[in-house]
């Protein structure tokens, strides 16, 4: 048996796998952002309540690492930025411990037991707190030795990306990563609170924008719309240059099935190959999609 979590910037969760196909959730918890000691305590909360002592852990985390330091880059959870999560991690709880980035633990689900079966190159993406993304092609995560291919949430400000919007309407919102006006802070739920609060003048949740959008609502629907924009305009390029045929999508925005629906739309009208079937589709694994594929990748390391 091993222990699960996946981490994010809202949540941590957990599950008791015994194999690859069965994976028990057990608790989900409010991640800590700044204090270290109690990210460690939520993680012994789980442990302490194990069936059994673990063989090993396995955690799918929000964040890219470096292949050659092994430090890892979290925008969404400062009390682990730049830290050797492996490292810290094994030490801290004295059990062998695999870390893999999120978005990559949701590829690998999707590509073997979700939406991408067969399906030869899957592009899984997180629409969640923040934008994350992982490639797998012929059931191999491309990430397999650590990196961070497939975070196409990062590198250049969103509304360039689609010449539609008045980008000198927008703020550049300043990212985790260290750069402004990423997808990530802009488009993740964070970043749909923060353009509405600019767009619109009030504060709501990124879940009351949606129910706003569906409600036809038009300071929530001027949020949302530009949103789909600006996520429509990379996926297609990187559907482009991969030649991915499926984008199974999770995170807590893909939970909304209109949202989804409506950004498979506008990323078909700009992709190159023409698609008669849906490209951008809600994930499909019924337990969550990071605690599959960190079981899968736990068990694959054991």
């Amino acid at each position: 048996m091993i222990v699960c979590f996946d981490i994010g910037g809202t949540a941590v969760k957990s599950a008791f796998a015994h194999s690859a196909t069965d994976v028990r959730p057990y608790a989900r918890q409010p991640t800590p952002l700044e204090d270290f000691d109690a990210f460690i305590g939520c993680l012994k909360f789980v442990l302490d309540a194990a069936p059994a002592r673990p063989e090993a852990i396995s955690i799918s985390l929000a964040g890219s690492v470096d292949a050659a330091t092994k430090r890892w880059k979290i925008a969404n959870i400062p009390c682990l930025n730049g830290r050797v999560i492996q490292d810290e991690l094994e030490l801290a709880l004295d059990v062998p411990l695999t870390v893999s980035n999120d978005a990559d633990c949701c590829a690998v689900a999707e590509s073997i037991v979700g939406a991408g079966r067969g399906h030869e190159i899957v592009f899984s993406v997180i629409l969640g707190t923040g934008i994350g993304g992982g490639l797998v092609i012929n059931r191999r995560l491309i990430n397999c030795s650590g990196g961070s291919a497939g975070e196409w949430g990062h590198g250049l400000p969103a509304h360039d990306f689609d010449v539609s919007i008045d980008k000198y309407a927008l703020p550049l919102f300043r990212c985790g990563c260290g750069l402004d006006g990423c997808l990530d802070a802009t488009c993740g739920a964070r970043g749909i609170e923060r353009l509405y609060r600019y767009q619109a003048g009030e504060e709501l949740t990124a879940q009351e924008i949606l129910d706003g959008w569906l409600r036809n609502e038009p300071r929530a629907s001027q949020t949302i719309e530009s949103v789909l924009s600006m996520l429509s305009a990379p996926l297609a390029l990187l559907v482009n240059v991969t030649g991915a045929s499926i984008i199974p999508a999770g995170g807590g925005l893909s939970k909304c099935k209109p949202f989804v629906s409506a950004l498979d739309t506008k990323v078909r009208n700009r992709t190159l190959r023409k698609f008669d079937t849906p490209l951008v589709v809600p994930a499909e694994c019924t337990t969550e999609p990071g605690l599959i594929g960190a079981a899968i990748v736990g068990f694959d390391q054991m």
